[in-house]
């Protein structure tokens, strides 16, 4: 069953609810810049300071609708859309294949152009991203192409290149008003009568996250043909979707026991990326060592009932992991008053493990071409022919260019994974 968010997406600007001026900001670079439909900027160019841009940047919490608008807009201005997410864009190399692939080839089905999202831009790392960042800003300065990004946090002293030379546009959180609209246009287009009061409910708990909203509204009403405050008695317990930089905050800002236990209650919740962001962030949240430490050890008393609830299936034991993961590093003696806007570094094993897998899916990629052009299997490839590969490398390294050419891989990175 086709997931609510995707089949009520809307597909023009007049469907997109209470971000007016997202929306004119957005038309306005559009039809100064690039071709679009003459009747769509007489309606919705009219924002006259877009600062000579060269891209946008839309910002705003998560379920606001950032990425929703830009979708809006390529089908408004029939422009195909090549989108991709912080997590395909780390290296420099990955962009220039993706996003120079679509701009090099035609297009099959007629669009007017094409348009290029960067999803969650912020979730990239300068120094550690392999010039993902880099790469981004030199397609911005040369593409004919309008170029989006999105990002929660646009005012990271990281993503100043990109402010530098891009409009950002801020979303909003949608009212309670908003979202009960939505939500009864799908309940009326679903043919489940849903009591206000419901709607309601449901609006109030997403607190302006209108995706969250949608989901609740799925997961309560789906397969009914009536909807009811009864219905959804446990809709006031959920929490709103919470980046991970949200997470991290409210935690290490917490007081109290319940208040630093609720996170976990968050569905989009994941507590081994939390263990990750824990461990890598007590230093720099606590820096006296003393405090440290005692933080420290709680999560490492965590990561021992974690192994065995691994080890032996003991899942039982997850809410206390979860209590000492969370109360333990937010309740130490000691504890240090955060400023009001701290930065959290993003974990380094993450990282590292982002930048082997795109170490492995280039060493996947030359053994599967040998492979086919030898007419052998991938593991013969992988233990032996790899190790010819390397030694006539040395010898002579223009097999490895030709090699780079056909796979459109550097003959560095080549010689790297081999």
């Amino acid at each position: 069953m086709l997931p609510w968010v995707e089949k009520y997406r809307p597909r023009s600007f007049k469907e997109i609810v209470n971000q007016e001026e997202a929306k004119y900001a957005l038309a306005s670079w559009i039809c100064s810049r690039f071709r679009a439909p003459e009747q769509f900027c007489k309606t919705w160019a009219k924002s006259k300071d877009i600062s000579g841009a060269k891209a946008v940047l839309l910002s705003g919490p998560p379920g606001i609708g950032k990425t929703t608008l830009v979708h809006a807009l390529a089908n408004e201005i029939n422009y195909e859309l090549i989108e991709l997410n912080a997590s395909d864009v780390r290296t420099s190399e990955r962009i220039k294949e993706v996003v120079g692939r679509g701009l090099r080839e035609g297009s099959l089905f007629g669009y007017a152009g094409r348009l290029i999202l960067f999803d969650e831009v912020d979730g990239l790392n300068p120094k550690e991203d392999l010039g993902g960042l880099n790469s981004i800003v030199d397609l911005i300065e040369t593409a004919r192409v309008p170029i989006v990004m999105t990002a929660n946090n646009p005012w990271d002293q990281r993503l100043r290149p990109l402010r530098d030379i891009s409009l950002v546009v801020s979303l909003k959180r949608l009212s309670e008003e908003d979202v009960v609209e939505v939500l009864r246009r799908i309940c009326n287009a679903e043919r489940i009568k849903c009591e206000e009061d419901a709607l309601r409910a449901l609006a109030r708990a997403s607190e302006g996250d209108l995706r969250a909203a949608i989901n609740d509204l799925q997961l309560f009403a789906g397969g009914k043909s009536t909807l009811t405050v009864d219905d959804i008695k446990k809709v006031g317990e959920r929490n709103p979707q919470l980046s991970m930089f949200e997470a991290l905050d409210r935690v290490f800002r917490a007081n109290w026991f319940d208040e630093a236990r609720s996170i976990s209650f968050i569905p989009s919740f994941d507590w081994e990326q939390f263990f990750a962001w824990a461990s890598e962030n007590v230093p720099r949240v606590y820096k006296d060592p003393s405090v440290a430490a005692v933080a420290l050890d709680r999560l490492s008393k965590a990561d021992i009932i974690l192994s065995r609830i691994k080890r032996m299936g003991e899942w039982e034991l997850m809410p206390y992991m979860t209590e000492i993961m969370l109360a333990g590093i937010a309740l130490v003696p000691g504890k240090p008053r955060l400023p009001r806007f701290f930065k959290y570094q993003f974990p380094q094993r993450i990282l590292m493990l982002a930048r082997s897998r795109e170490s492995r899916r280039r060493r996947e990629l030359i053994v599967q071409y040998l492979s086919q052009e030898l007419h052998v299997s991938n593991s013969y490839v992988s233990s032996e022919l790899l190790h010819v590969l390397s030694f006539l490398a040395k010898k002579n390294e223009k097999i490895l260019e030709d090699l780079g050419k056909r796979l459109s891989i550097s003959p560095a990175d080549i010689k790297g994974v081999i």
